[in-house]
């Protein structure tokens, strides 16, 4: 589904950030990227998401180079994400956030991630941080994108909280949908019940384990 080429990237300081990063990830598969703070995980995953450029190296999607013209539509149709910031509009309520990337119902999603109809219907400022967070993951699942990008998706959420939205994660990889679930997390237990764990260090993506 999605292949990464001998991806360079380096800050603007100069900084070198990934070295020739080669990785392939397939659907029906849950990938756990784990790593030291600021080692570029989050940088990565931009790249992967057409959210940012790689200064050298391929993104391939589904057999094809995604060239900067082809990112407006490969975010809009193919790409889902969670955003450890959230990225919701403030202004608006829970529910009407979902409804801003689908026509489809919004309350069975929140409810999965459980979030009733009182809370659907708050503005997401009045929400909790673990709230919001819960609105940003729900945003991602009512997608139904085929490939789904996550950064740090449990890390305001108690124990309880952050195993359901696990679980839901590996039900979107391993259900019917067969989706692509890529998880950037500092949560061993996260890494753990992932398929593939893989760690970046000195720029250099591995396999672990």
């Amino acid at each position: 589904m999605l292949e990464l080429q001998n991806i360079n990237y380096s800050y603007q300081s100069g900084t070198s950030i990934l070295r020739n990063v080669n990785a392939t990830f397939s659907p029906g598969r849950v990938y756990a990227i784990v790593g030291s703070s600021g080692c570029g995980k989050s940088t990565l995953l931009s790249i992967m998401g057409g959210l940012d450029m790689p200064a050298s190296g391929n993104v391939r999607f589904n057999g094809k180079s995604l060239m900067k013209k082809d990112l407006p539509e490969y975010r809009k149709k193919d790409v889902a994400f969670i955003f450890q910031s959230y990225n919701l509009i403030d202004y608006l309520t829970a529910e009407e956030n979902l409804k801003l990337v689908s026509p489809l119902s919004a309350l069975p999603v929140l409810e999965k991630v459980g979030l009733n109809c009182e809370i659907a219907k708050r503005n997401v400022l009045k929400l909790s941080g673990g709230q919001q967070q819960r609105v940003a993951i729900a945003r991602a699942l009512i997608c139904d994108s085929s490939l789904l990008l996550a950064d740090e998706p449990t890390g305001n959420l108690d124990e309880e909280n952050a195993a359901a939205i696990f679980d839901l994660l590996i039900q979107y990889a391993h259900g019917p949908l067969q989706g692509c679930v890529v998880i950037v997390t500092h949560s061993p237990v996260l890494a753990q019940n992932a398929d593939v764990v893989l760690k970046l260090e000195n720029g250099v993506l591995n396999h672990v384990g």
